[in-house]
């Protein structure tokens, strides 16, 4: 499958739930998945990679129009489409509806890469005060403890095209790197995503794929944006990369 289809084909998964990407992942071999039944949303799906100076990939199933009724709508459809490599989402009339790149583009990204060797990390939740990523770290101490001794996470659910964010678990040094490695620059250390939540011991970063105007009708998202991430992940993975502590 090439990038802008498997891109097309994640984009086209339905917004309402994230237990398909989870049935997706799932297939992968050695892939590690819990959730607490009572509550359907504290989940996380791990994947841990063979490679000695490895990293985790992050990225959230989840939408922000999930809202918890996964069976509820589960059966309603959007329909993607590409003008000029901007995807698009449309509903059944043919009037504009939300996409869900936050965070479906990330998704894809970690398809892309998990022959990498590196580690897989797919939390739900993330639209809801991280409650995956809260689950993961107070009640799986054992997965917790592995994400930790990696070399770094990096997250893939950022707007825009070249943007980074370290939140509050990066150090100078850690900023330094990831700006020179990807020519991508930090607006600010405001908000929060999954890695404030799971990066304990280790730094992290959040890299932008792309998508404009999320958690709205107007959502959309720019191939060639997501696709340079990706290809510039590719070649970051590639290399012997040192560890940051935070």
């Amino acid at each position: 499958m090439s990038d802008i289809d498997l891109l097309k084909h994640f984009l086209e998964y339905p917004i309402w739930t994230s237990k398909p990407i989870f049935e997706k992942f799932k297939t992968i071999n050695g892939a590690i998945f819990r959730e607490n039944s009572k509550t359907g949303k504290e989940r996380f799906l791990f994947v841990n990679g063979k490679k000695n100076n490895k990293v985790v990939l992050v990225a959230h199933a989840d939408t922000w129009f999930d809202e918890f009724y996964d069976d509820e709508y589960s059966n309603l459809k959007h329909f993607v489409e590409n003008e000029n490599n901007i995807f698009i989402g449309k509903d059944e009339n043919g009037e504009r509806i939300a996409l869900g790149a936050d965070d479906r583009a990330g998704c894809a990204i970690l398809w892309a890469l998990k022959d990498s060797g590196h580690s897989i990390l797919i939390t739900d939740g993330e639209e809801s005060c991280r409650i995956g990523s809260h689950w993961l770290m107070e009640y799986n101490e054992d997965i917790a403890n592995i994400i930790n001794q990696h070399q770094f996470m990096i997250q893939f659910d950022r707007r825009n095209n070249s943007d980074f964010k370290c939140y509050n678990v990066g150090t100078d040094e850690f900023r330094k790197f990831i700006a020179e490695k990807t020519n991508y620059s930090e607006p600010d250390r405001s908000s929060y995503t999954d890695i404030t939540i799971l990066c304990r011991d280790i730094c992290g970063v959040n890299l932008s794929v792309g998508y404009y105007n999320e958690h709205s009708p107007e959502e959309s998202i720019n191939f060639n944006e997501w696709l340079n991430t990706l290809n510039m992940t590719r070649r970051l993975l590639e290399e012997d990369l040192p560890k940051f502590k935070r």
